[in-house]
């Protein structure tokens, strides 16, 4: 199996061109929608996660507008159910699908922070959140599987005689990604998801959830076989060892200077998770760095693998043997970093994977 990379793009650049804990940017910038999808394609990566944040700009145009200036790149674009219509989301995502020849896949995100939810008017509690989006990811998978009219009656959505003209360019359908880390999410993400994503952990806790999540799937009376799973992390590579952990180290001051304290009884559980995995030590796995984690509250993706192009890609691959088969990176310095990994990372840790596998089939046949 091939390994997946994704990296991601935002719409406009941050307030500042360095150390940036988020790449979504506060505006809206062509040209810089352009400049960083090409910079992802020609670096080698598969495609961009598009984020989602209540004031920021529309993933879905986003999307489109750095598709129509690529080649091959896929959209993995986030979306929070809640306030589209399923089977109105259903035919948009088919219409890029069909307009871009399979280049998209839908990254489904419940919302952590009751704050964020309400600047657009959702006041549900976390947990009915989670089971809205697990309803949200049945409609629209019967929206694109359905061959006639359907009518539906759940707790959270009701129609008659849904359907789409529109069919998936991509077969089976459109894939659906999706995280969480609490009860609910796990065992909603293993009824519904097709790719469950996870944040990069120690390999040990990340290995632990991947055979967790693969139960709750059996559990759910489906094929374990049938997911796939993504981690995410944050590379922070260099030509030589020490100037990458000078440079984590740099990050870290410029994050620790522009975060406040956080407060833990609003941090999602991945979020506590990272937290936890921070107070256990600096760095974990030779080197996986957890303080920027740390210092931003578990935000988001914000765990670190600091090292050379062979040092990191090493690291990445063990994520891929226990099962990582999709790998989420992006950079602090992000247009810049992805550029640099595609001289480097991103092809050793292909032909790493090459040849992984060339050595569990010799293996076998032995």
């Amino acid at each position: 199996m091939n390994v997946e990379i994704i990296g991601m793009i935002g719409a406009e650049k941050g307030t500042s061109s360095k150390n940036q804990v988020s790449v979504i940017g506060t505006g809206v910038s062509k040209d810089h929608i352009v400049r960083f999808a090409k910079a992802h394609e020609d670096s080698g990566f598969d495609k961009v996660l598009v984020g989602y944040r209540s004031s920021a700009a529309d993933g879905f145009i986003v999307a489109m507008h750095a598709a129509a200036h690529t080649k091959s790149l896929g959209f993995l674009i986030a979306h929070r159910p809640g306030f589209v219509s399923p089977t109105l989301l259903a035919r948009k995502a088919a219409t890029f699908d069909q307009l871009t020849e399979g280049r998209i896949a839908l990254h489904i995100i419940s919302g952590g922070s009751e704050v964020e939810q309400q600047k657009d008017g959702d006041f549900l509690s976390k947990e009915d959140r989670y089971r809205r989006s697990g309803e949200f990811m049945h409609i629209i998978k019967r929206i694109w599987s359905e061959d006639s009219p359907f009518d539906f009656s759940g707790e959270f959505y009701k129609f008659n005689q849904a359907f789409s003209d529109v069919d998936c360019y991509q077969q089976p359908r459109i894939p659906v990604y999706f995280g969480g880390s609490s009860e609910v999410a796990l065992n909603i993400g293993a009824k519904e998801c097709d790719v469950y994503a996870t944040f990069g952990e120690p390999l040990i806790d990340v290995s632990k959830k991947i055979d967790d999540f693969k139960k709750r799937v059996k559990d759910a009376g489906r094929d374990p076989n049938e997911v796939r799973f993504s981690v995410s992390t944050r590379p922070i590579v260099a030509d030589t060892e020490t100037e990458a952990w000078e440079r984590a180290y740099d990050t870290l001051a410029a994050v620790q200077g522009k975060n406040a304290p956080f407060n833990d009884r609003t941090m999602s559980i991945g979020s506590k998770r990272l937290v936890y995995f921070a107070k256990q030590g600096d760095i974990q796995d030779e080197r996986l760095y957890m303080p920027i984690a740390a210092a931003t509250g578990g935000t988001g993706n914000s765990t670190a693998l600091v090292g050379t192009a062979d040092q990191v890609s090493d690291s990445l691959l063990n994520y891929y043997k226990i099962g990582g088969t999709t790998i989420l990176i992006r950079g602090f310095n992000p247009i810049e970093d992805a550029i640099y990994w595609g001289k480097e990372l991103i092809p050793l840790l292909r032909e790493k994977v090459k040849k992984y596998h060339k050595e569990n089939v010799v293996s076998a046949i032995a």
